[in-house]
């Protein structure tokens, strides 16, 4: 009993870590993202790689990781909170309504995805504005003063759920997308080569799991399709949540009116898909670790 007790903070651990070494593995690209996505005007006529270079010139290595601090503070809940909730939600779906195959996983993944952001929006916020800033220019001095400065100047309570819409909008997709493809690649790919794919689970041999190779390839395919999917959202939310540091804040205070200017001052490709190369690179490593991390937690905390 006691091992089915503690079962979902297993679970809320497996997923915290799974969520931290995917992040950190990326974290570099993240600040590189975020700096291009809103156009920062010490960076905006450089590209990826060159804004790569240049941010260790101007603001050290650790400027590469600048932020992270309250992403790690983020990801672990977010982390947590996504993968557990998936689980949770999958077998409410398959016993109250009914739905197996590969639809439940797609209606879990998003509600999970939605149920993660909700719950740790406000470090999200924090940690852009600590990402956007450049040396030299630091408006705020930290996490703690960030979480002040923003509660005082934009609003209180609401100042730290601005870009929530698209951030929805754009996670059920993601997130929906993620875990379906994930699962029904790992389903498949089970079914069809199990010797050739798999190997047994460490902590329970009766249980087929894909081999770490095979892991790594289903949760980057995972990440790349979601991405494609949900990627103008993303860019959307990253402008809202800026909105006060931002020049053209006033023209971005909705999800239609944000999405409409970007297309107007920029098109699609230079817009609304602006740092999506960049993305691809990010996010096919990350979600790769994230699954493959999770699969082997689950091992190592006995959940299977």
């Amino acid at each position: 009993a006691a091992r089915r007790d503690f079962y979902w903070l297993r679970s809320f651990i497996a997923g915290g870590v799974a969520g931290c070494c995917a992040k950190t593995t990326t974290a570099p690209l993240d600040r590189v993202k975020i700096l291009l996505q809103a156009h920062n005007h010490h960076y905006k006529h450089l590209g990826v790689f060159s804004t790569l270079c240049a941010v260790p010139k101007k603001e050290g290595y650790l400027g590469l990781y600048k932020g992270n601090g309250a992403m790690m503070i983020r990801i672990f809940p977010y982390g947590a909170i996504q993968f557990m909730a998936f689980d949770q939600y999958k077998k409410v779906i398959k016993k109250q309504l009914g739905i197996s195959g590969h639809v439940h996983r797609l209606m879990a993944g998003s509600m999970a995805g939605i149920t993660a952001v909700i719950c740790t929006y406000p470090l999200d916020m924090v940690r852009v504005r600590l990402a956007f800033q450049v040396k030299g220019e630091h408006k705020y001095m930290g996490i703690i003063h960030a979480f002040k400065m923003i509660y005082t100047k934009e609003g209180g309570f609401s100042g730290f759920y601005r870009g929530l819409m698209p951030t929805v909008v754009g996670m059920a997709p993601y997130a929906g997308f993620s875990f379906f493809t994930f699962g029904t690649l790992k389903s498949i790919g089970l079914a069809q080569a199990p010797n050739l794919l798999g190997r047994p689970s460490l902590d329970n041999p009766d249980v087929l799991v894909l081999k770490t190779h095979v892991n790594l390839l289903c949760g980057g395919i995972a990440g790349a399709i979601a991405q494609t999917i949900s990627y103008p959202l993303d860019v959307t939310r990253r402008r809202m949540q800026l909105g006060a540091v931002l020049p053209d804040s006033e023209k971005c205070l909705t999800m239609v009116q944000t999405l409409k200017y970007v297309y107007q001052q920029h098109g699609v490709r230079r817009g609304l898909y602006r740092g999506l190369s960049l993305n691809y690179i990010r996010c096919i490593p990350s979600q790769a670790v994230a699954f493959t991390t999770y699969e082997l937690m689950k091992q190592f905390l006995h959940l299977n």
